[in-house]
């Protein structure tokens, strides 16, 4: 490697800053967030520098750099648009024996600044050696977004704790099995839903218990999303790879279900019309069977907990028998599916609102209140509509809704196999019985649908508007 990654203690200690535009105060930042009192020498010096420098006890010197300014400090920046000053300030510090960075000058740096993911105490520095620092902000980036802020509070909520655990366990394995399990486990998954007093709480009791003894694990429900694993949430994707059981049903896609953790224990309660693998009341049973053996189970449901997959069901056996549980939301159906298939669920022109129904009730029948859904100027999304459509369509339209009212059929959508089928709330009964659209699929109805001849950009579409 080019350079060897260090943390450098700034506390208290002095840094010069050659420089007063916008490039110092970039610098400035930095030095000032790791505690260092900076020193700022230049002609001109950016208003916003100034109170930063003043504010943490540095000070502003308006005048000529020399050698003179090098006693004392810990570290030297130069950050001008002079490269004969750049040079003498690099010479002048490499005879002192002082870190020195000439800013997008590497040949005249003995140490570069990295991209830095913050989450103090947990710091992580990114360095191209100079030779790419776009490079090295891209992946600063892709790390801020896969590594939660809660990770902060984390380092700080174990470091309070790590003497107490050096003296509870004398060996260095039995400390990193401790950790390992509080840094995966609750602790960890309280301090990120921000509950920190309860994870501090969790954390004591785990160091005052008998080791021998598995606790009550805990439970997530997790929005799978549509189908494209790329919907996924960050959050859903961390509780995912850390699972010892996964639940999963079948919309969830076998794209999604390899995201998982390669070695937890997955299970099938998949449901279809007229066909549950397993019935509810035996996914909430194990649900509870798993977590009270100690471990973290993902109950992961295609789409969203909460939208018509029967999330508030199993969260009260959860809460019935004491067990730890969180929810994370996915994308859900109606909202992925018609973005995928160009279908604006609201527009100013057409709806100003929108309903989910489900099309498949308790008792097998569409028992609705249809004379709720026919008013213009909104939007209705069924979910599970497609083997109760006949029925769908005839009580709308019985109700007064326009037989010329467009409708949507959208099957598999955001996956590669989607398609979309076009028509007309008196036609699209047949034109389905024709194109025989598969299951798992969503009914739009609406004018918004008007909309997609135009707005469509995935997948494939059957059937058109204009055709009706």
């Amino acid at each position: 490697m080019d350079y060897l990654p260090l943390f450098f203690d700034l506390k208290k200690r002095h840094a010069l800053l050659i420089g007063g535009g916008d490039v110092a105060l970039r610098k400035a930042r930095l030095l000032v967030r790791a505690g260092a009192q900076v020193r700022v020498i230049s002609h001109e010096v950016h208003a916003e520098l100034r109170e930063l420098v003043e504010l943490h006890e540095g000070q502003v010197l308006i005048g000529e750099y020399h050698p003179g300014l090098l006693d004392g400090v810990a570290l030297v920046i130069a950050a001008t648009d002079d490269e004969t000053l750049n040079e003498r300030v690099h010479y002048d510090a490499v005879e002192r024996l002082l870190p020195v960075n000439v800013v997008d000058n590497p040949p005249l740096c003995t140490f570069v600044f990295p991209a830095i993911v913050d989450r103090s105490p947990i710091v992580i520095g990114i360095s191209s050696g100079g030779q790419s620092p776009v490079l090295a902000r891209m992946l600063r980036a892709k790390l801020e977004t896969l590594i939660p802020s809660g990770y902060s509070r984390l380092g700080q909520l174990v470091g309070g704790f790590r003497e107490r655990v050096k003296a509870r366990f004398s060996s260095v394995n039995d400390r990193r099995k401790f950790w390992e399990k509080i840094l995966q486990g609750e602790v960890a998954e309280r301090v990120f839903a921000g509950r920190d007093e309860e994870a501090a709480q969790l954390l004591e009791n785990e160091l005052n218990a008998d080791q021998g003894e598995p606790g009550v694990g805990e439970v997530y429900l997790v929005g799978a999303g549509p189908g494209d694993p790329e919907l996924l949430t960050f959050k859903a994707l961390r509780l995912m790879q850390q699972a010892d059981v996964v639940l999963y049903d079948r919309l969830v896609s076998p794209q999604v279900l390899d995201l998982c953790r390669r070695d937890a224990d997955l299970i099938y309660v998949g449901k279809a019309r007229d066909n549950h693998s397993v019935p509810q009341q035996g996914i909430n049973a194990l649900l509870v069977e798993h977590a009270l053996k100690g471990r973290r189970v993902v109950r992961l449901k295609g789409g969203d907990p909460f939208i018509f997959g029967r999330g508030g069901e199993e969260i009260e056996e959860l809460k019935a028998q004491g067990i730890p549980f969180q929810v994370v939301p996915g994308i859900t159906a109606a909202s992925a599916c018609s973005t995928y298939a160009g279908i604006p669920l609201t527009h100013r022109d057409y709806a100003q609102s929108v309903k989910f129904v489900t099309g498949q009730l308790k008792n097998r029948t569409s028992d609705l209140k249809f004379d709720e859904l026919v008013h213009p100027n909104q939007t209705i999304v069924f979910y599970m509509g497609l083997h109760t459509l006949d029925k769908l369509c005839e009580g709308l339209m019985e109700k007064g809704k326009p037989g010329d009212t467009p409708v949507a059929i959208v099957s598999q959508g955001t996956s590669a196999e989607q398609r979309v089928l076009t028509g007309r709330l008196d036609d699209i009964v047949e034109r389905q019985r024709e194109a025989q659209l598969p299951a798992p699929a969503i009914v739009i109805l609406g004018e918004v649908v008007e909309l997609q001849s135009k707005l469509a950009w995935f997948g494939q579409t059957e059937g058109a508007q204009a055709d009706a």
